[in-house]
């Protein structure tokens, strides 16, 4: 035995010595890598002065160009920039990718075994040097200070670029429970806020739009100056991943938040106090097939059995075109029978050209989804309808159809190569250019890109964050309270599963030992199936089932048939749970509020208020049953649409 251990940490020994040297190589090519690309960058922009304005002369060229005026026509400036720049700077122009940062808020240059994201991305110097890039999407943020830091000297860098073309830094949301691969990061340093499904739940446009407000603040503090959001779907299909990013399965209901978010985020007019908005997803992403998410090959197909395309449509013409939002972001499903070519949103002339630029009228950015030309390590190219399509030839498509921007792709090349090709004309890019730097202009990037790391206070301060306390209990949906049981008696003794420790500091009345309790307060999360593929992404994507399986279920129930149980529904998707609802005493609807909130209003500390945003179903067979495209048609729901308890 002592030989076979030997042999093994022999082994495991070597094994540890070749990685250590293998990451070693690697971290010497990224160092010469890095000064390689370095030596692209030239000088930073001096200020000077011009008639008496000030300036930042970002070509380096020591007079005043048209584009570097910030009191010339934004037109006239748009079309000095563009005669001035390369084709290479045009083409890396027309693309947005994920960036990261170190912990420090340096540029991120070698990739840190700590940070697996940064094993799968290119650096920074790369990106903005060497592709000529200046869109970037950003993840994990260390803290306040170091991410506008960070902000400073990635502008810095830009600077340092031949015509010094500022970064535009976007973002998924940020003020939600925690980090949701693809769609959300959440962030513990902003206020917290519930879900937008949440939101739904309040009602409240007004609420909607002072979270934009904040939240804007919050973004513009740390450079952050577009929002990959809001979200405009409809969830008429349960089983979908992202019904918690909607405002729900009324039209007019989300038409109505749609709006104020935006314009919470906007104002009335995009300008250098606003955070753009990238409202998604372009014509509505709701009706999956199955309800089986568009990111991957088993749920590429939208489906129409209810024949209602156009009220898909009624969030983004009532709300999200009204407010004037600055960009459109389409989804990557193939919108089945709707169209001529059965192609994805993104390569689809008839929907991005004929109905939102002809007849929506329409002319600001369109930018894909992530990921829908090259392979990423994390999932495969969702070129849906056009998989035997080159990568170039994706890319002349998607241009072809109308769109502007490429999400999550860094590949200028194919650009240029269809360029030399004459497959597109720089006139096509200019058209798209015009309106990606008409939003880049009209945000005062060109004229001052950077924050003050002395005037931070803003994120997160005490006023904010009560405010996204007051939209939590708005948020909060009484579903079910037999004989009056809430709100709970001060001196019951309270034992609870599914939150987070340390409550019995603020609530004294709950206690560590089940067996001490009067009345348990059961947290449950929404259930999900197992991953269809074999997509990474695929496996933080929580679509399919709605029901517990019986095991446990069965185990759910051996604890609320035995104590007077409060259950709360974490609401991610409608669950299916009649037999847990039918024996709890109260039940609760939660939309991502914080734990204390919900034993607030458990304890009585408010009334609750909230409204179903969507319906809860009464069982699978009901969901099945259900059409993708159309809202309120679950038989006999457990709990309907507008559903909502006081006391």
């Amino acid at each position: 035995m002592k030989k076979v251990l030997r042999i093994i940490g022999k082994i495991l020994g070597g094994f540890i010595v070749l990685s250590l040297f293998a990451y070693l190589v690697f971290v010497i090519k990224w160092h010469v890598a890095s000064s390689s690309n370095m030596k692209l960058a030239g000088d930073e922009a001096p200020t000077l002065t011009s008639n008496g304005k000030r300036y930042r002369d970002l070509n380096k060229n020591g007079k005043l160009d048209v584009y570097e005026d910030k009191n010339a026509h934004i037109e006239a400036r748009i079309d000095d920039l563009l005669s001035q720049m390369t084709l290479e700077e045009k083409a890396g122009s027309l693309f947005i990718h994920i960036i990261l940062m170190d912990d420090d808020g340096e540029l991120n240059e070698i990739p840190a075994i700590s940070n697996p994201f940064s094993l799968l991305l290119e650096t920074t110097s790369s990106q903005v040097l060497r592709k000529n890039m200046n869109h970037f999407n950003i993840l994990m943020t260390p803290s306040v200070l170091e991410t506008a830091k960070w902000n400073n000297n990635l502008q810095k860098l830009a600077e340092r670029t031949r015509l010094g073309i500022p970064i535009t830094i976007a973002t998924d949301p940020r003020h939600g429970k925690g980090f949701d691969a693809g769609t959300s990061v959440g962030t513990r340093f902003y206020s917290r806020w519930p879900s937008p499904l949440g939101m739904g739940a309040t009602r409240d446009s007004a609420l909607v739009r002072e979270f934009g407000n904040i939240a804007r603040q919050e973004y513009l503090a740390l450079g952050l100056r577009l929002a990959l959001h809001p979200m405009a779907d409809l969830a008429t299909e349960p089983r979908w991943a992202r019904v918690n990013g909607t405002f729900g399965e009324d039209a007019q209901l989300s038409a109505k938040l749609t709006e104020a978010y935006v314009l919470g985020f906007q104002g009335d007019s995009l300008d250098k106090n606003s955070v753009a908005c990238m409202t998604k997803h372009f014509a509505g992403g709701g009706p999956q097939e199955d309800g089986l998410d568009a990111h991957f090959a088993s749920g590429k197909g939208q489906a129409y059995p209810g024949h209602n395309f156009d009220y898909h449509l009624i969030p983004f013409t009532d709300g999200a075109l009204k407010a004037k939002t600055a960009q459109i972001m389409p989804y990557y499903g193939i919108p089945k029978g709707q169209t001529g070519e059965e192609v994805a949103f993104a390569f689809n002339k008839e929907i991005i050209t004929g109905l939102l630029r002809d007849s929506l009228k329409f002319d600001g950015v369109v930018c894909t989804d992530w990921g829908l030309v090259t392979d990423m390590p994390v999932k495969e190219a969702s070129a849906w309808g056009v998989e035997d399509l080159s990568e170039k030839d994706r890319v002349k498509k998607i241009l072809e159809a109308g769109c502007d921007m490429f999400g999550g792709e860094s590949r200028p090349d194919l650009v240029l190569q269809l360029l030399e090709e004459g497959a597109i004309s720089e006139t096509r890019l200019d058209r798209s250019l015009r309106r990606i730097f008409r939003d880049k202009f009209r945000l005062g990037l060109f004229d001052d890109p950077y924050v003050d790391v002395e005037k931070l206070e803003v994120v997160g301060n005490p006023d904010f964050v009560e405010k996204g306390k007051e939209a939590q209990r708005k948020a909060l949906v009484l579903l079910k309270n037999e004989n009056g049981i809430l709100p709970l008696s001060s001196d019951k003794k309270v034992y609870i599963e599914g939150m987070r420790d340390g409550l019995q500091k603020i609530f004294p009345q709950i206690v560590v030992d089940i067996s001490e309790a009067d009345v348990v307060i059961k947290k449950l999360p929404t259930p999900y199936s197992p991953p269809i593929g074999n997509n990474l992404l695929e496996r933080f994507f929580h679509q399919g089932r709605l029901d517990f399986p019986e095991k446990e279920k069965k185990k759910i129930l051996e604890t609320i048939t035995a104590i007077p149980t409060i259950t709360v529904l974490e609401m991610e998707r409608p669950p299916v749970v009649p037999e847990i609802n039918s024996a709890s005493k109260a039940v609760i609807a939660d939309f991502e509020c914080q734990d204390e909130i919900i034993l607030e209003l458990i304890f009585g500390k408010f009334k609750p208020t909230g409204k179903l945003p969507i319906e809860i179903p009464s069982s699978m067979e009901a969901v099945q049953h259900q059409k993708e495209d159309l809202p309120y048609d679950s038989k006999k729901p457990l709990y309907p649409f507008g559903y909502g308890l006081s006391f």
